[in-house]
């Protein structure tokens, strides 16, 4: 087999990270044509396409994003060397790559995540955002340590991980100080036909908050539904509508998007996982987060 070109896959990476050719070539001050070469070449050597043009944008393709990961870890491995070198010190960096489902708001999820990052051992702690499904295909091909959830992996699943009950928490109505004036009174019938912000249907948590206020009789107005929680958040600063968020990190939250609390419930209860591929764990940062949180 070719041995593999790493100034190809060099270049390659530089055009993934950068998002575009042009920008590559500024950053690396090459052409645009000496790149684009370079990697047509990588393409012909190893045999698949590793970009789709979408308009005048390219996108990675499927095989694009497999290679992307590897060559990241090249590269970063790459880089301590460089500082090992120029500081004649050996790195001892204990790397942590952790994923995060969408839904888990992001300053919960710091909250979470911290202790693995005030540990005595440094932790070079990297996250990666998406859906469950493919979160749970990098766990599988031990691209992860860890997936941060709150949705337990599902009995008879294929992959080989492990469910780790992490914490819970009740929900936290809140509005901006005008709305809220109106809304408090009468928590919690007096939100019905009020305008909400409602996560995605999807999400775990819109079932079990529809079905918590179809149980208080409650008929809310939907103006938006958001699958990323930090827009929903936007919105609601902004005073488009009432929304929630997990009782955990309600301070947070008041102080961060300048809102008032309408109300509080422990009906409605989210539960937040982690998902690792062993069943007893092991990983000291993982360790870590599980005795913070317990």
């Amino acid at each position: 087999m070719t041995p593999l070109n790493y100034n190809h896959l060099y270049y390659f990476y530089a055009v993934a990270t950068d998002g575009s050719i042009a920008k590559a070539s500024a950053r690396l001050h090459l052409t645009p044509q000496t790149i684009s070469g370079q990697i047509t070449s990588f393409e012909a050597q190893i045999g698949v396409n590793l970009f789709e043009r979408k308009g005048k944008k390219l996108q990675l393709s499927e095989m694009g994003h497999l290679i992307f990961g590897y060559a990241e870890e090249i590269f970063q491995l790459g880089d301590e060397l460089k500082n090992v070198l120029k500081t004649q010190e050996p790195a001892h960096w204990l790397t942590f790559t952790v994923g995060v489902t969408g839904v888990i708001p992001k300053v919960l999820a710091y909250q979470l995540l911290n202790p693995a990052l005030n540990m005595a051992e440094p932790v070079r702690l990297i996250c990666k955002e998406g859906d469950q499904d493919g979160l749970l295909a990098e766990l599988a091909v031990n691209k992860l340590d860890l997936l941060l959830t709150d949705q337990p992996l599902e009995m008879g699943s294929r992959i080989k991980a492990y469910n780790h009950r992490l914490t819970e928490s009740g929900f936290t109505f809140f509005a901006t100080k005008q709305l809220a004036s109106q809304y408090g009174k009468g928590f919690p019938q007096s939100l019905s036909g009020q305008p909400f912000l409602l996560q995605g249907k999807n999400t775990a948590v819109r079932q079990r908050l529809s079905s918590w206020l179809e149980k208080h009789n409650i008929i809310p107005n939907i103006v938006a539904e958001f699958d990323d929680s930090a827009l929903m958040k936007s919105f609601g600063q902004e005073g488009y509508g009432i929304f929630t968020a997990p009782t955990l990190i309600e301070k947070t939250i008041v102080s961060q998007y300048h809102v008032k609390i309408i109300g509080r419930t422990d009906e409605v209860k989210e539960h937040y996982y982690v998902i690792s591929p062993e069943r007893k764990l092991k990983h000291p940062a993982i360790l870590e987060i599980v005795d913070a949180a317990s």
